[in-house]
């Protein structure tokens, strides 16, 4: 997958740009604050669905402006395709190739970048939101039916949870309504659960070769998943089974608290360096070559189920790294597409087929 061409108007600093791309290494270079990360942010929308910085589409605004629009152009296997995202007062607008679609969720999957940033570093050494976090997005891009399931499960949890919330206040709440959302709940819970074993396993495969090759074999890597099933379970319908007794069993408890305590939600992900805990006990080394290592194996799986790389958006996270490891995120680049920002001087040392300068919210085409 190669991403073409990006246009922006009225987007956070841009007033307007039209910026192309090669395939190999493009390069945005420019001082803080100019629209290095507003570009990114732009691109990245088309793949997770929403902006990775903002809340609200209020914040994505030109300041004084009413509406924004953004656009890309890009190729896969199947031919060249764009795609558009226009908000202006309450009306949003998204087509591909032309055509209305009803909902981010059908634009999810169709374009397929990787966004590693700073704030990444966090999927090892922070909470396990992030680790959830990320494991959504990434499997998202790979299996549209993913975003139905944990949409679904979201409307049964956010339905559930209000009964309990009730309850907990010492109102009646219909026994049988409860049953219902917590069946519901468990159904698609399952499916979730399914999904994130099964990719969990394909991303510590490739996370462990990278953390292998930038160590020279001295660490590997190696991933769980933590939640409220125990066991090797495999049947979707054992699974569901097990889901609701889970969500049953302490429901006394959830009424008093007025929220529901298990369930996909709160699951986690276990990262270990050569069997130890890299949250706990990995020094910062370690924790950041777990997030790289992480992040280069999302697009490797990527790849393995879609067919094709995705883009990879790598923002303000080379001057993250130490020489070594910038040196390896640049050898693996092959037939990867990378956009990279930095705002350091010296990057003549990036092997780049591009070089864009950007000077607030303005981008110029150099030679790479």
């Amino acid at each position: 997958m190669i991403l073409k061409r990006f246009c922006a108007e009225n987007f956070r600093n841009i007033e307007k740009c039209d910026i192309s791309f090669l395939p190999g290494v493009n390069l945005l270079y420019g001082n803080n604050a100019q629209g290095k990360t507003n570009a990114v942010e732009g691109i990245y929308i088309f793949a997770r669905g929403k902006s990775f910085r903002a809340k609200e589409d209020k914040e994505l605004l030109f300041f004084g402006k009413e509406g924004f629009r953004i656009y890309i152009e890009y190729s896969d296997g199947d031919g060249e395709h764009t795609l558009e995202y226009a908000h202006y007062g309450r009306e949003r607008r998204r087509r591909k190739n032309g055509y209305n679609l009803k909902s981010a969720k059908e634009m999810i999957g169709s374009f397929r970048a990787v966004l590693f940033y700073p704030d990444d570093l966090g999927i090892v050494k922070d909470s396990p939101e992030q680790r959830r976090a990320f494991l959504n997005v990434a499997i998202s891009q790979c299996y549209g039916i993913y975003v139905d399931d944990y949409s679904k499960y979201k409307i049964a949890l956010e339905n559930r949870n209000h009964l309990l919330k009730s309850a907990s206040k010492g109102n009646y709440v219909d026994a049988r309504e409860l049953e219902s959302w917590s069946r519901s709940m468990a159904e698609y819970a399952a499916q979730i659960y399914l999904r994130r074993k099964d990719y969990i396993k394909k991303l510590e495969l490739y996370a462990n070769a990278v953390i292998r090759d930038m160590s020279s074999g001295e660490e590997s890597l190696s991933l769980s998943y933590k939640s409220d099933i125990d066991g090797e379970l495999s049947d979707a319908r054992a699974i569901k089974e097990k889901y609701f007794e889970v969500f049953t069993r302490e429901l006394d408890r959830e009424k008093i608290v007025g929220t529901s305590l298990y369930g996909p939600h709160r699951d986690d992900m276990e990262i270990l360096i050569n069997g130890i805990s890299a949250r706990s006990f990995g020094s910062q080394g370690q924790q950041r070559s777990a997030a790289l290592a992480l992040k280069l194996a999302e697009g490797e799986v990527c790849r393995e189920i879609s067919g094709e790389y995705p883009v990879y958006l790598f923002d303000d996270v080379l001057s993250e790294l130490d020489e070594g490891r910038r040196e390896y995120v640049l050898s693996e680049v092959g037939k990867k597409q990378i956009i990279i920002t930095t705002c350091e001087s010296d990057f003549g040392k990036i092997p780049a087929e591009k070089i864009i300068e950007v000077t607030g919210g303005e981008y110029r085409g150099l030679e790479g």
